[in-house]
């Protein structure tokens, strides 16, 4: 079997199409975009979905890593890093709680 035609019997007849444009394609930018792209629609449709974001995040370092090449120890911390910041968006998304809004009140008057 050749190797090229490996996958190709699983494909649609339309997939099978873009075989020969997909086949040259090198590196990992595009999906890279595309995981980026998918991650901000995710965030702006679903900011409550903490779980989400963080697969997402999660995906988007595998493949950045992969793409860079990164060591265990920088990919670690680039994916602390990211954990970060949707952590401090997660806590800028969650709703005030009455205690919260009470005591800027009274700072207030």
């Amino acid at each position: 079997m050749n190797p090229k035609a490996f996958y190709r019997s699983a494909l649609s007849e339309s997939e099978k199409e873009m075989l020969p444009v997909a086949d040259e394609v090198e590196g990992l930018e595009q999906e890279i975009a595309v995981l980026r792209v998918r991650l901000r629609r995710a965030l702006e449709e679903h900011p409550e979905n903490m779980t989400l974001m963080l697969k997402g995040v999660e995906l988007l370092v595998k493949a950045l890593a992969a793409s860079y090449r990164l060591s265990k120890d920088a990919k670690t911390d680039l994916s602390a890093s990211v954990r970060s910041v949707l952590d401090e968006y997660g806590a800028m998304m969650r709703p005030e709680s009455n205690d919260d809004v009470d005591a800027d009140a009274a700072e207030d008057n």
